[in-house]
């Protein structure tokens, strides 16, 4: 019966007191031999006095962090000590001796539960006991000093404190984001998007590695290399073969990635040529395999490490944070060094563009050293679609849209950390430190200026031919070989052209976003507010004027309209005309002229003609007549001396 042999969980306490924690144990043993009512249940966090939240302080208790194991329930309090801090681990046995016999109520005879689910009882009483400690030193890992913001115990709910703890939160994760190496950590990646990092890509690598094993029986796991390279979807491992058991090489198991666009039959039959692939600066791949969803690389493993760890003084096994996140020392290579190692990065560069291999995955760990030879490694991340260790930075530029110039930008990053023992701050650079060569800063200035960002990058063969390489003589007995059918060319053609495409449109839409975020910053800032104030107060101002001078107009249409009406019965009381007469006023053309009398007529009729000449002359003059009595001024009126003779003269 499923739950028999229990469960197993652990729970993580942190924070706790030794006094608290061994109380909490007596409370959860009870007395021996148990009581009438049955063993004594108290909870893990009841018993230990945790609160929900976990203050922050000395007082205070972190919230619980749950880890799976099995076999047996785990629960871990870590208790404060002089000299470090020291973990105690509670077993929780989790055992239901009565279940295999009680059956499940409800159950019918000879059902069988359904397979893969576990079946428990929540009523179970748990028990715990102290087994053994553990001592942990140190988290730290990278070494890095982040921007956490301070911590308060008393009036930590009040509005202004939360604020600024947020703003110091935000800072803080910034830091994190903005850090290259911190940003691509599975830790970060986990904690910031849980649901798309979710996998455990340790047990699915060993899942993979554990089934190539059954197949290929010569080769033996050593140890796990935890962490010591970026990426998330990629794993290694140390193995020997059983013949030569002082012999160590590396296994390396990964992921597909976004820009994967070959088949599987192409591409498995392309993972299968890279042991064939021989050139004195590419290192040499021992045995490759690949499946529908990852692949299975060996080669030999050596004990100077990469081009990176030189730089860095670090050791190969090292986990990746702790090696290159925070060094000790900042120094460069020699000037000969750096002449040297560049020249033949750019050879084998050469090579694999006129083979026309995509590479696009150059940087400073994927270079190995073999004495004072570099060897480029990593040929399949392009053939995998892993993306490169350096896409975030040229992925701002729409000039850098070919795999050959994102090599040449690589190369650019390369020679800066070869040059100055650290990578560069910010791409594009603006300036650039002294350097052992003028020579060095030429080419740097060509592939990492703001300039070479936004002009394009130059190609390998003029990198060549620029004086700090030209003149670097390269001795090597090797020839280099590399044949790849002219199906497989034209399917790594088609898949060069895809990854290109992806990375054009990608480029496109962090145009259109730094566009409208800079139009946006710059429509809220403080300058822009205040011209929108004043343009709005111009506009008003416009406005109101524009209305006064409408209600004017309005106001003497209506005025000529008032004059009009009013005068034109004023002006023809007697005449016979229609009082129709007032449209003549608007259209002031003359009357028709009257045919000749047939007969004499009285005087009466002889002065109506001679009344519509006035009639017509009023209504022409009548708007003059009206803005001239709006414009009246009374002081340019002329005084004028009167005489009165009104007044009874007296003789």
């Amino acid at each position: 019966m499923p739950g028999a042999k229990g469960t197993e969980s652990a729970v993580r306490l942190r924070g706790a007191g030794r006094r608290r924690l061994l109380a909490a144990v007596r409370r959860m043993r009870g007395p021996e031999g148990g009581s009438a009512g049955g063993p004594r249940v108290v909870s893990a966090r009841s018993a230990l006095g945790l609160r929900g939240g976990g203050g922050s302080g000395t007082g205070g208790a972190r919230t619980p962090r749950a880890r799976q194991s099995v076999g047996r329930r785990v629960l871990t309090a870590a208790a404060l000590e002089p000299g470090g801090r020291r973990e105690s681990a509670l077993r929780v046995p989790a055992s239901r001796p009565w279940a295999a016999a009680a059956g499940r109520p409800g159950m019918a005879f000879m059902e069988k539960p359904p397979a893969g689910k576990v079946l428990l009882d929540d009523t179970v009483p748990l028990t715990a006991a102290i087994e053994a400690s553990q001592s942990l030193q140190s988290h730290t890992i990278a070494g890095l000093s982040l921007p956490l913001p301070p911590k308060k115990l008393i009036g930590n709910m009040d509005r202004e404190f939360i604020a600024e703890r947020q703003k110091g939160l935000q800072n803080y994760l910034n830091v994190i984001t903005t850090n290259h190496i911190l940003s691509n950590c599975e830790l970060v990646k986990k904690f910031l998007d849980p649901n798309n990092y979710s996998a455990n890509y340790t047990e699915i690598a060993l899942q993979q590695v554990s089934m190539f094993f059954r197949s290929e029986p010569k080769w033996e796991v050593v140890e796990p290399l935890k962490d010591i390279g970026w990426r998330i979807r990629k794993k290694y491992f140390l193995m020997k073969i059983k013949n030569q058991p002082k012999e160590r090489l590396v296994l390396s198991w990964a992921d597909l990635g976004p820009d994967k666009y070959l088949s599987d039959k192409d591409f498995q039959c392309l993972i299968k040529l890279l042991p064939s692939c021989l050139h004195p600066y590419i290192y040499r791949v021992t045995f490759a395999t690949a499946n529908e969803s990852s692949t299975l690389l060996i080669r030999m493993f050596n004990e100077k490490g990469t081009l990176k760890d030189l730089i860095y003084k670090a050791k190969p096994k090292d986990p990746f944070l702790k090696k290159y996140c925070n060094p000790k020392k900042i120094q460069g290579l020699e000037l000969q060094q750096i002449k040297t190692y560049g020249r033949q990065i750019l050879e084998v560069l050469k090579f694999l563009h006129d083979k026309g291999f995509p590479y696009g995955h150059l940087h400073a760990s994927n270079v190995m050293l073999d004495g004072d030879t570099c060897r480029l490694l990593d040929l399949e991340n392009s053939l995998l679609g892993l993306p490169s260790f350096y896409r975030s930075y040229f992925s701002q530029f729409r000039k850098i849209n070919t795999l050959e110039s994102v090599d040449v930008h690589c190369f650019g990053h390369l020679l800066y950390e070869m040059t100055y023992g650290r990578p560069p701050d910010s791409v594009p650079v603006d300036s650039f430190p002294p350097a052992p060569s003028m020579a060095v800063v030429a080419v740097l200035e060509s592939t990492l200026s703001c300039e070479a960002c936004k002009n394009g990058m130059p190609t390998v063969s003029r990198l060549l031919q620029m004086p700090l390489f030209s003149d670097v003589l390269l001795t090597t007995s090797e020839k280099p070989q590399f044949k790849i059918p002219t199906k497989l060319k034209e399917a790594l053609r088609i898949a060069k052209e895809c990854i290109e495409k992806r990375l054009i449109e990608e480029q496109k839409q962090i145009h259109q976003h730094r566009r409208l975020t800079r139009a946006q910053s710059h429509h809220g800032s403080e300058e822009e507010r205040k011209k929108r104030k004043i343009l709005a107060r111009k506009k008003s101002k416009r406005s109101a004027l524009e209305n006064s001078e409408e209600h004017s107009a309005k106001y003497s249409n209506s005025n000529n309209s008032a004059g009009s009406g009013a005068s034109s019965p004023l002006t023809s009381p007697s005449s016979p005309t229609p009082p129709s007469t007032s449209g003549i006023s608007a259209l002031p053309p003359p009357p028709p002229p009257l045919p000749p009398p047939a007969a004499p007529l009285p005087p009466a009729s002889t002065e109506a003609p001679a009344q519509l000449s006035p009639q017509a002359e009023n209504g022409v003059s009548r708007g003059a007549l009206l803005s001239s009595i709006q414009n009246f001024q009374k002081g340019t009126l002329r005084k004028a001396e009167t005489c009165d003779h009104s007044a009874p003269k007296i003789g």
